[in-house]
Parts: structure tokens; sequence; C-alpha cells
């Protein structure tokens, strides 16, 4: 099982990296493939890793624009790709399998809202976008410790601390290999159950010890470090730092909680469970 950063930049995207995203498949004959989140500026470099119509899934951590927002982009390549839209935009009946597309509760109407604009003035407005995502999409609820079988892998939720409902996902392959994604989280206990032995653990640090006092929205260096210590996992690599936070800073408050393996990821940087 590879995992691969697509976008990494913490909560907008960065000079050097879209939003998050990242890419999750198997060394099959016929590999599954699934996206974690699909932030902000991510789908360009999607594009340059894998073919969007190859992905088996979609899954939301959840529906903050950095992590969802360009769902809506993955929308029209669905529907107006010439191989598939006969030219008339209220009649996209013709397009491909829809993909499924695993988020919290709401991710249906929070992704119409963000694509549909209202014709207001248009003369041609009867012949408009129906901006019904689900000619492209079958969208399935996450739930806290709810498992879903995607092809060869196992997606399980494990609900963590963020203002808005945001679970940690964690996926095993048919080996019992382990690569865990926390989304958006601090510290706490659900966290420390989807990493439990990772092989990968992937993990948020938004923020920096002394400089970001406030709880329940992001870890720092050393909080992820010491959830992969609690977790026992293999390696940690780290991820969703914002351009204003210093990189170093981060790994090495981690680095002194957690004695394995410490990565900063960057966008195309993979790693083998």
């Amino acid at each position: 099982m590879k995992l691969t950063a697509i976008g990494t930049a913490g909560s907008f995207p960065g000079p050097d990296s879209a939003a998050s995203c990242y890419l999750v498949e198997t060394e099959e004959e016929k590999p599954t493939r699934i996206v974690l989140d699909l932030g902000s500026g991510a789908l360009s470099p999607l594009q340059r890793v894998v073919d969007p119509d190859s992905l088996s899934a979609v899954v939301l951590s959840h529906l903050h624009p950095d992590h969802c927002m360009d769902m809506t982009g993955l929308y029209v390549r669905h529907c107006y790709d010439p191989k598939f839209f006969n030219g008339n935009v209220s009649d996209t009946g013709s397009i491909r399998t829809r993909t499924p597309v695993f988020a919290p509760p709401g991710a249906e109407e929070r992704l119409t809202r963000a694509y549909h604009t209202d014709p207001g003035r248009s003369p041609v407005a009867e012949g408009g976008d129906r901006s019904d995502l689900t000619h492209a999409f079958e969208f399935i609820d996450l739930d806290h410790r709810s498992s879903h079988r995607i092809g060869s892998l196992t997606v399980e939720s494990f609900l963590v601390d963020h203002p808005v409902e945001a679970y940690a996902l964690r996926i095993t392959d048919e080996r019992g290999k382990v690569i865990t994604y926390s989304g958006d989280s601090d510290e706490c206990d659900n966290l420390v159950e989807a990493a439990h032995g990772a092989d990968v653990f992937l993990c948020e640090a938004a923020f920096q010890e002394e400089r970001d006092t406030a709880r329940g929205i992001h870890l720092t260096g050393k909080r992820a470090g010491r959830v992969a210590t609690n977790a026992e996992v293999r390696s940690l690599v780290l991820t969703h730092i914002p351009s204003w936070t210093d990189r170093c800073i981060v790994r090495g408050e981690a680095a002194r909680e957690f004695r394995g393996p410490i990565e900063l990821a960057k966008p195309e940087a993979s790693w083998t469970a």
C-alpha cells in the first residue's frame, strides 16, 4: 500500500503546495485508489499523479474548504468531459459511473452550495446547470467507528477534536498494513486509537508550542509526537503545516516526544506500508 502526498499546506494553499490531499493506492493488477481529502487547489497536482477516472473513492475527513473544496472541480470534470457530455447543460445523464464519496453528514448539501451559482439575469437561465452533484458522486456518510470496504482496502473513521465534525481515517490493506491520517484534530483518545500500531501515521501539526495556545483545533509538533508515541506507530509524517509556521521547529517538537522516524510531508513524496 502506497501513500502519496498531493497537497500538504495547512488551512489554505501555500506558495509551494495545494491544500490537503493524499492518494492511497494498492499495488495489485487492478489497484484500489482512494483520495483522502481534496482541498483548495489540489485537483491540479492530483492529475499529475493519477487519472481521476481511475479513482475507487474519495474520502473527506471534514468539510472545511482546505479539505474538500476542489470536489467542485472534480464534479465539473466528471460531468463535462466531452467523452460523456452531450452538449446540453441540463442533461448530464450519460456520464460515467458515479464515484463514491465518503464524508461527514451534510457533504452533498455543503458542496452543492459551494458549486451552485444563481443564474441572476442570465438570458439563457432556463438551460442552466441543475447543480446536482449526485450526477457524479454517490455520497455515503461517515460515522464514529464506521467501517467501509473500498476495493481491497478497509477504511475506518474515528471522531476527533476539531470545531466541526471531523474524522481521523485508518486504512488497512489485506496484509494488515495500516496507514492512519489524522485529518484535522487536537490530541485526543480517539486519535490515539485510530493510529494504534500504524505503519505510517500521517499527522497534522499546524500549531507551534507556546505561540498557539488554543485547544480543540490543531496539534502542535509536540502533541503529534506524543500521540505517535502513545499509539506506538512505526513512523510519523507531519503535514498540514501553514506557511506562517516553521516546519523545522514543528519537527523538533515532535522529535522530543517520538523516537521513531519522522518526516515532513511535501508534494509528490510517497511512503509504503
